[in-house]
């Protein structure tokens, strides 16, 4: 198995679409709502849409150029035609608002011939916890679950509703169309209203690629990634790390986790990314986002939230689903909610700088987010100093992390920074003390004189690629001797088939069987900026060989066959993807 699919988007949801064509992956309304197809984890329960055509037809993929619109193309004896798969997307007229529904188009354009296929809609409302019970109701087909009443889902389609239903095969002799709502249409429902939804999401698509910062070298992967990456925020601003959940990093393996929620880690360094590359709105709609799970309740941190603010993400099992390549458990809901990861905070307070320097905002935003600085400066200062579960969310003993320490010194650094941009000079001399005392804490602590490298804890001899991470954010120079030596040690222990692990520690599960994506990325900036050039280039190459055949990158790959694995599109990956890339654009 690998992880053949095309992402489709509005902010709103998305769905996961095969290279045959198929919808395997789709929660509806929102990202981190119940599935409505989960084929993908599950083949015989979890429900798809899909077109079956016969076996000499050839099915090739591809975006339309600069947009997120998907389309497949289908080509045989019989004849030829494409699906064109998206999600409306699209500014309202006279205001600052997006029309974004939860619904899927999927436009059938005939090119040709006497093409045949059959359609296979097969709904699995709940996660498929429970029977669907469908019917058909005037000029759409109803779906819904015995387990959620309210929980409903509209197909409408120019082809006859039976005949769908029924499985039947159809000759396309004229465009045709499936329209898939989570909300039962009002106004009429036909061909024209489809293709001004096409046309409209279209310019929507082409207008923000055209508003992204060009790059003399890489430029196609880079606007891939970032049209990636855009259809992973959510419209409050939120961010996810991932589309899915419960892929597992290794198959037949339990590290399979819910990843549908924001983390201020992975979000911040989104968004950092998207303002790099021209798209300060998203930072806006973040920075709004983080205000509003910090007002009235400053005394409270998480390092992760739903999506649409919640604190609570409690988590099960879902014990009916085999899972992803039999992978089980399958779960929802994720309990790192409860756990410290101080280096969660230096990100933020990284992005939150950029926004100071870079994006013009109110002083009414401004203030607003100096309160919240101030709130997570100080918790930052009482807690740099205690174990955490690190970037890795080791669900064992807590450890003094690295990584993590690093990262309290870039969040008071940053504070500092912001402080005197702000004439704040009482903070700015409070926060720049401490940042030294956690600079030199690590320096005592966390180099290891034996290995003539820095580890992953304070308490163990481990490699740990976030180590790496010094450098980029100002801790280190990039000709320091320690970091240079920390480079080439941990190339020598982590580095394998032009791939890394993320540690060389073993933890709950054991010790790491895959190569974590962004670890890679990290390497080869470390390569790049100690230097070595031309090594940084090949194996950047190397890792772009990995992605699918659309550009597009999961959490994990297979040290053995190159198999993409974990959830998919990661976040993670795409933005490292881009800020390598930009490396080499410099």
């Amino acid at each position: 198995m690998n992880l053949n699919y095309g992402l489709i988007g509005n902010s709103c949801t998305a769905a996961l679409i095969s290279d045959r064509g198929d919808i395997d992956w789709l929660c509806m309304p929102y990202f981190d709502s119940p599935s409505i197809f989960a084929s993908l984890l599950d083949k015989e329960k979890g429900g798809n849409f899909g077109i079956r055509v016969s076996e000499d037809y050839v099915i090739t993929q591809q975006y339309i150029p600069h947009t997120n619109l998907l389309r497949t193309h289908f080509k045989g004896p019989e004849g030829e035609f494409e699906i064109t798969d998206f999600m409306p997307y699209y500014s309202i007229q006279g205001t600052s608002e997006y029309y974004h529904p939860s619904e899927v188009y999927r436009y059938l354009h005939f090119i040709q011939g006497n093409p045949k296929f059959c359609v296979d809609y097969n709904p699995k409302p709940d996660y498929a916890r429970g029977k669907c019970i469908i019917r058909i109701e005037g000029n759409h087909i109803e779906s819904r679950s015995d387990t959620n009443d309210k929980d409903r889902q509209y197909l409408y389609s120019s082809l006859p509703l039976v005949e769908v239903l029924n499985g039947e095969s159809f000759t396309l002799q004229k465009d045709e169309f499936f329209l898939l709502s989570y909300n039962e249409k009002i106004g009429d429902v036909d061909m024209d209203k489809e293709k001004l939804e096409y046309c409209r999401t279209l310019v929507f698509w082409l207008n923000w690629s055209e508003a992204t910062r060009k790059f003399p070298v890489y430029n196609d992967v880079i606007e891939r990634s970032l049209l990636t990456l855009k259809m992973m925020q959510f419209y409050n601003g939120a961010v996810l790390a991932a589309i899915t959940t419960s892929l597992p990093e290794v198959p037949g393996g339990k590290r399979n986790w819910d990843y549908r929620f924001c983390w201020l880690r992975d979000a911040s360094m989104t968004i950092e990314t998207l303002v790099k590359c021209g798209h300060t709105k998203a930072a806006r709609r973040f920075v709004k986002f983080v205000e509003s799970t910090f007002i009235g309740n400053h005394s409270r941190f998480q390092i992760i939230y739903g999506i649409h603010g919640e604190r609570r993400l409690t988590e099960k099992t879902l014990d009916h689903l085999s899972g992803y390549a039999d992978s089980r458990p399958v779960r929802i809901g994720n309990k790192a909610y409860l756990q410290k990861q101080n280096d969660s905070f230096g990100y933020l307070m990284n992005m939150i700088y950029q926004y100071y320097t870079l994006v013009p905002g109110s002083t009414d935003d401004l203030e607003n987010m100096w309160d919240m600085v101030k709130s997570i400066e100080e918790m930052v200062m009482k807690n740099w100093c205690k174990p955490d579960r690190g970037i890795w969310e080791i669900r064992g003993t807590a450890g003094h992390f690295l990584s993590s320490k690093v990262m309290c010194w870039v969040a008071l650094d940053r504070g500092a920074k912001i402080a005197k941009h702000l004439g704040k000079g009482s903070y700015e001399r409070q926060w720049n003390l401490e940042a030294d005392a956690v600079k030199s804490d690590i320096f005592l602590h966390g180099w290891n004189e034996e290995l003539h490298a820095f580890t992953q804890t304070y308490d163990n001899s481990y490699l740990d690629s976030s180590v790496l991470l010094m450098e980029p954010y100002g801790f280190i120079r990039a000709d320091d001797p320690k970091y240079r030596s920390t480079v080439e040690v941990i190339e020598r222990c982590l580095l394998k088939n032009g791939l890394m692990y993320r540690y060389n520690s073993p933890d709950d599960f054991g010790c790491p069987k895959s190569a974590f994506v962004i670890c890679t990325f990290w390497l080869i900036r470390a390569f790049f900026m100690t230097g070595q050039r031309e090594k940084a280039r090949n194996l950047f190459e190397n890792i772009l060989r990995h992605t699918n055949h659309l550009g597009i990158l999961s959490e994990d790959i297979s040290f053995e066959t190159g198999e993409l694995l974990g959830n998919f599109p990661q976040a993670y990956s795409h933005l490292a993807l881009i800020n390598t890339a930009m490396l080499f654009s410099d």
